[in-house]
C-alpha cells in the first residue's frame, strides 16, 4: 500500500511557510506517497501542490506583526468556539487520514500558539494502535528570544517525536547557533539541505531582467516600508542607471500599492510577484530583498548580487539572524531592520555591487526535498 503523510501547516503573517511545505508536499507525492498538506491559514490562490491533496481549516492569522496574538481573517480574535471547530475537524480528518506519517511544520520549535490543537493532535497519533512517524519540519534557524521556559517545553514536546528535519545546509548555518538545547534534540535530528520552492529545473533561458535591480518582499504583508526605500534609495546609488522592478506581494495593502505606482519613475517597473523569480534573480545584477527562508534560498542558487532587509522585532529575529550568517561570510550586504533609510541601503548596494558575486561562494546544497523524500522513505521501509 502507498504510505499515507498528514502534512500539518500553519503561516501567520507571510506566505513563505506555506511555500515551502507545498514545495515538500509536491515532492514527496512524487516520491511515490499519498500527501494531505492540512493548512491552517489564509488561503493562497494558485498554490502550486502537484499530485498532493489539499485541506483548508478554518483559517486564521497573526493578529499584527509582533506575531503573539491569533486572529480570524476579518481581525476577529480567536475565541474558544472556534478553537473548538478546528480541534475537532483537524483530529477527524487526521482519523478519517490513518496516516503513516505525521509531519508538523515548525512545530514543536515554532507555532506555540498552535499548541491548543497540535497538542490533541500529538495525542491522537500516540493513541493509535499502529501510531505513526512523527516529525518536525523545520528551518534553517529559530527564533533566538524563546525564553528559558519555553525552550524547555519545546525538548518536552519533541519527546513525542521520532525526528525533526532540519532545512538546511549545515556547512553554511547550524541549528546549534539558534537553538540552545540542541544537544537535547541531535540524536534524532537530520540536516536535509535547503528546500529550494522552485525545484531543481529552471525555464528556459531568457532575457527578462538581464542587468536589472530586482527588489522583492515576500508576500508583502510587511514589505511596504522596503519597497518605497528602495525607489529613494535609487538615485542614492551606483545602480541607478539601470531598471529597477519591484515585485508586490499578494498581501501588500491596495493603498501601499498605489503609493509605489504613483512615486516610480522612469525606467522603474512595480508588478505582482512572478512565477518565474529565478530566472530574473539569474539575470539580474543585484537583488534587494527580506531575508526570509525561501528568498534567501533562491539567492543563494540564483543570484550574483545581493542586499537582505530582514523583517525583524525584538521578538522575531530569524530573519535578521540569517542575513546575519551571510554578511558574516561575505555573501551578501544587508541593513538592519531598524536602520532602513534610502541612505543606508543605498550605501549597502554600493557594498554588494563592490563585493564578490555570491556565484563565487561553494554552492549551497539545495537538495533539501529529494533528501526530506529519502528520509521518509527510509523510515516507512519494512
Amino acid at each position: 500500500m502507498t504510505a499515507r503523510v498528514f502534512f500539518y501547516v500553519q503561516h501567520l503573517l507571510g506566505i513563505g511557510h506555506l511555500r515551502r511545505a507545498a514545495a515538500l508536499a509536491r515532492a514527496i507525492s512524487a516520491g511515490g506517497f499519498d500527501v494531505l498538506l492540512v493548512s491552517g491559514g489564509a488561503p493562497v490562490d494558485g498554490l502550486a501542490l502537484g499530485g498532493a491533496r489539499f485541506h483548508q481549516l478554518p483559517p486564521l492569522r497573526a493578529a499584527d506583526a509582533r506575531l503573539k496574538e491569533l486572529a480570524q481573517l476579518d481581525g476577529t480574535p480567536v475565541d474558544e468556539a472556534f478553537k473548538a471547530k478546528r480541534i475537532r475537524q483537524l483530529l477527524d480528518l487526521f482519523e478519517a487520514e490513518q496516516p503513516d506519517i505525521l509531519l508538523t511544520e515548525q512545530f514543536p520549535f515554532g507555532r506555540t500558539q498552535l499548541r491548543f490543537e497540535l497538542m490533541p493532535l500529538l495525542d491522537a497519533a500516540q493513541d493509535r494502535p499502529s501510531a505513526p512517524w512523527i516529525v518536525s519540519s523545520i528551518r534553517d534557524v529559530l527564533r533566538r528570544t524563546a525564553s528559558p521556559a519555553r525552550v524547555d517545553e519545546m525538548v518536552q514536546t519533541f519527546e513525542a517525536f521520532d525526528a525533526v528535519l532540519v532545512h538546511a545546509d549545515p556547512a553554511l548555518v547550524r541549528m546549534d547557533d539558534s537553538f540552545p538545547a540542541w544537544p537535547d534534540i541531535r540524536d534524532r535530528a537530520l540536516y536535509t539541505g535547503y528546500v529550494a520552492d522552485a525545484g531543481a529545473e529552471l525555464p528556459p533561458k531568457t532575457d527578462v531582467g538581464k542587468g536589472e535591480v530586482i527588489v522583492s518582499a515576500g508576500g508583502g504583508a510587511v514589505g511596504a516600508p522596503l519597497l518605497h526605500a528602495a525607489i529613494a534609495a535609487r538615485p542614492l546609488s551606483p545602480l541607478a542607471d539601470r531598471r529597477w522592478r519591484l515585485l508586490v506581494g499578494p498581501n501588500m495593502p491596495d493603498n501601499d500599492v498605489a503609493a509605489l505606482h504613483a512615486s516610480a519613475g522612469e525606467n522603474v517597473i512595480v508588478e505582482p510577484v512572478r512565477s518565474d523569480f529565478p530566472s530574473l534573480l539569474r539575470n539580474a545584477a543585484l537583488s534587494i530583498s527580506q531575508a526570509g527562508y525561501n528568498t534567501v534560498v533562491e539567492t543563494l542558487c540564483h543570484g550574483d548580487r545581493a542586499v537582505l532587509v530582514p523583517f525583524g522585532t525584538a521578538r522575531e529575529t530569524e530573519q535578521a539572524d540569517r542575513a546575519r550568517v551571510l554578511v558574516e561570510r561575505g555573501m551578501v550586504a544587508a541593513v538592519a531592520p531598524d536602520a532602513l533609510t534610502p541612505a543606508s541601503l543605498a550605501a549597502a548596494i554600493a557594498s554588494a555591487w563592490a563585493g564578490p558575486s555570491i556565484r563565487s561562494f561553494p554552492p549551497v546544497d539545495a537538495s533539501g526535498a529529494a533528501a526530506t523524500v529519502a528520509a521518509l522513505k527510509q523510515m516507512v521501509s519494512p
